[in-house]
């Protein structure tokens, strides 16, 4: 069954051969409710109920096949229509404020050397619809969640008509209801989306996978910098600044003996002069078939130190959901990489 996320009332009707507008608006206000079975929408008509039922088991096109548990993570392993997997997870701060964390592609096309679904190539983008039934499947685990990222597999700029789309659903008042504000959209930094973000004025949170501040060795990791170099990058986010009027956050995944040396601090400020943004330091987190190294303490300490003489704004940032593969760079499945 094709979701029934992210459908205007017109299109419910016509997919499911209803009557009237108020049972396609019943249908919507039961699926943003996580009520995905026919036979549970109690307030449609007792024969609609049935026939919906015979016809569709549930309203969800895809299903929960696997769970992974970690100390304030919880992943989810979902499987697609088409039999695609994606990943998605669950952050708790501890503090009872929960964060879905979810994908918006199977796979990934920008290939940056330290993450584990850039090793899977991209294999196609998801739906609106299909990024919002992840949000139904991590709510079903109990909490509510009141804040999103799409900080899992996939480039979201690159899907980008997909992606505002569920920006609008997740929005939308007589629905889910979730504050722009509330929502974090992660890019490698694709000058482009950003661009076309800052135009539709949406006031959603920015963060840029930054990585480097030195142009060689960016791109030697990240292949999008050969495409859009750092100066590049850093006018496109000062126009964002302009247009949004908020604060940037500039992750930055340490890699031992790559990017945390006293002249990748230096670089790291000079990048950040005339930005108002805060740099969310990562350590890097292990993934079996890359070689990078996750910095020793006393390697962070010295770069952190650095840091501060610098007068650079940071948080370090411990990522949750490491045993469980569940962490920043972790994500993938088994989806067979494309061609």
């Amino acid at each position: 069954m094709a979701t029934l996320y992210c459908k205007t009332t017109e299109e419910l009707i016509e997919y499911l051969s209803l009557d009237k507008a108020f049972q396609a608006k019943i249908i919507y206000q039961n699926l943003i409710k996580g009520i995905t079975k026919f036979e549970d929408m109690t307030s449609l008509p007792k024969n609609l109920r049935e026939r919906l039922s015979a016809k569709h088991s549930d309203a969800l096109s895809s299903e929960v096949i696997r769970t992974s548990e970690a100390e304030s993570a919880t992943k989810l392993a979902v499987k697609l229509e088409d039999g695609m997997i994606v990943e998605c997870v669950r952050l708790s701060d501890g503090q009872g404020r929960y964060t879905a964390c979810v994908s918006s592609q199977v796979g990934c096309a920008m290939g940056c050397a330290f993450c584990k679904t850039g090793t899977m190539g991209l294999i196609r983008n998801l739906s609106a619809g299909e990024i919002i039934e992840q949000f139904i499947h991590l709510s079903r685990l109990g909490e509510k969640i009141s804040h999103i990222v799409f900080m899992g597999m996939g480039e979201p700029l690159h899907n980008f008509a997909e992606v505002v789309r569920a920006l609008t659903e997740f929005h939308r008042e007589d629905g889910l209801n979730i504050s722009y504000r509330k929502i974090t959209i992660s890019t490698c930094g694709l000058v482009p989306g950003i661009k076309r973000l800052s135009e539709l004025k949406l006031p959603v949170k920015l963060a840029v996978s930054l990585v480097s501040a030195d142009d060689a060795t960016r791109s030697r990791i990240m292949k999008v910098n050969k495409s859009f170099p750092l100066n590049e990058l850093k006018k496109a986010l000062i126009s964002f600044q302009r247009h949004q009027d908020k604060r940037i956050t500039l992750e930055y995944c340490l890699l031992s003996g790559v990017n945390t040396t006293k002249e990748s601090a230096e670089a790291l400020s000079k990048f950040t002069r005339g930005l108002e943004c805060l740099v969310n330091l990562i350590p890097w987190n292990p993934i079996d078939e890359l070689e990078f190294t996750t910095p020793s303490e006393r390697e962070i300490q010295n770069f952190t130190k650095e840091l501060k003489r610098l007068g650079v704004g940071y948080t370090l940032r411990r990522s949750k959901g490491r045993e469980a593969s569940a962490a920043c760079g972790q994500l993938a499945s088994e989806s067979k990489k494309t061609l």
